[in-house]
């Protein structure tokens, strides 16, 4: 019942097909294992779920010690181009990959996941504050990233 959406989240977090599938399994995997040790019954399955998927991604994230400045990356966008939605899709998918990974994740959160900023920072234990500020600054520097394909629409 949870696949679809815990697995688009990987993927959407981690950006690596085979990242996201190895921890979408481990998260079922440590859900399973956890539930019946629990002295308390679940009663929130979902969260519980969301909360291991996001610490398991986090590692990931963690263990590549890697970063991506905007400035080093560069979009080659071809103006004279009409874009395509899965073009489009691609564009915003690397434009996500240029993103701090604590501002990817809020913003996955928020604008694919519909989830509210107040679940987003109980998830993250962030203050809501911090969440807007992060979903803000995301869509700032995807639009940036952006503005060669965005003009184009604007002028059509």
């Amino acid at each position: 019942r949870h696949h679809h959406w815990a697995y688009a989240y990987c993927l959407k977090v981690l950006g690596r097909e085979e990242e996201a599938k190895d921890v979408f399994q481990e998260t079922f995997i440590r859900v399973y294992r956890t539930a019946p040790q629990s002295d308390n019954p679940v009663t929130n399955v979902a969260g519980l779920i969301m909360r291991v998927c996001r610490n398991l991604c986090l590692n990931v994230q963690r263990d590549r010690k890697t970063t991506v400045e905007i400035e080093d990356v560069h979009l080659v966008v071809d103006t004279h181009h009409h874009y395509e939605k899965d073009e489009l899709l691609d564009l915003i998918d690397a434009a996500l990959d240029c993103l701090d990974a604590e501002d990817r994740e809020v913003f996955v959160l928020r604008m694919y996941h519909d989830i509210s900023y107040d679940e987003i920072a109980r998830q993250t234990g962030l203050t809501v504050a911090a969440v807007k500020n992060r979903v803000w600054r995301a869509k700032s520097r995807i639009k940036v990233l952006l503005a060669p394909v965005l003009s184009e629409f604007d002028r059509l």
